[in-house]
């Protein structure tokens, strides 16, 4: 374009050449205003291109700035469903858990209720257990003291789970092969008498027993199980008759040789064997009443 306009020049100033140098003047000038339009245009339009440059560097900055806040919009608005999925889950288990335990919390306080009561049941019954063996060691005391002193091989007396046993040999009881009771014997059974009739609550079995050998003699017993049950009934009956206990609290039975307490093989064992048991039976109707429930009112 410039060189177009030096041409122009030219031109005009062949023509001209007669012109005067007044309009040559005013013709320079315009060439010159011209020059500086030019120049100030074409510095305006670089302008122009380099801020359009500028613009459009900014405009993808900005669509990419866009594009990543658009994914942070995304990513965010995936993460408030997700959650407000978990918060309707939790909300639906926090209100099966509430009606759960609505339902058990009767089940639950009846069962501590229930485990309350068996324990209360259970001290009870072992308050009432230390109770019985205090009074089967008072009883064991009280017989040890109104025995006094009788040979320990003649007379035992002793506890063994719960129950009291009164061990009397035959020879302080009975003749050999007899079931009738000596007079020295009925004397050992009245001080044990004394005893068992301040306790009037008491039931006992008299026990007979024999070692192995076989009865011989006749006076009316077949054998040594017709022997021990013969000399059983014979201390009942003492006890009853000379001493008033109570029959309904007595019973007898016989063992025979089939109870042994020691080997019937020595002379000591069947010593041993030979003798007259008095069992202490326990209350077991006072037992099983501590066994019933209670009625509640």
């Amino acid at each position: 374009m410039k060189a177009k306009i030096v041409s122009f020049v030219l031109v005009a100033f062949i023509f001209t050449s007669c012109v005067s140098s007044k309009k040559f003047k005013a013709a320079e000038k315009n060439m010159s205003d011209l020059e500086i339009r030019y120049n100030t245009v074409t510095k305006n339009l670089t302008e122009c291109k380099d801020e359009k440059d500028n613009l459009g560097k900014n405009i993808q900055a900005l669509e990419s700035d866009k594009k990543l806040l658009n994914n942070k919009i995304n990513d965010l608005n995936a993460q408030v469903d997700f959650l407000k999925q978990n918060n309707t889950q939790a909300i639906k288990q926090l209100e099966s858990l509430s009606i759960i335990t609505s339902q058990q919390a009767e089940s639950i306080k009846k069962s501590l209720e229930n485990i309350g009561s068996k324990d209360a049941y259970i001290q009870t019954l072992q308050q009432q257990m230390s109770r019985k063996d205090s009074l089967n060691m008072s009883l064991v005391m009280n017989l040890k003291g109104a025995i006094g002193n009788i040979n320990d091989e003649d007379i035992n007396i002793k506890v063994d789970k719960g129950v009291v046993y009164i061990d009397i040999s035959d020879k302080l009881l009975f003749k050999s092969g007899s079931y009738d009771v000596t007079e020295n014997a009925k004397t050992v059974l009245g001080k044990v008498a004394t005893v068992l009739k301040n306790q009037p609550e008491i039931e006992f079995m008299v026990e007979g027993h024999t070692d192995n050998v076989p009865y011989k003699g006749n006076n009316g017993v077949v054998d040594n199980w017709d022997l021990s049950v013969k000399r059983a009934t014979s201390v009942v009956k003492i006890l009853q008759t000379k001493y008033g206990l109570d029959p309904a609290k007595m019973a007898a039975a016989g063992r025979g040789e089939y109870k042994p307490l020691a080997d019937n093989a020595t002379k000591e064992g069947k010593a041993a064997n030979r003798r007259t048991r008095i069992v202490i039976l326990p209350q077991l109707d006072q037992f099983f009443q501590l066994l019933e429930p209670k009625e509640t009112k």
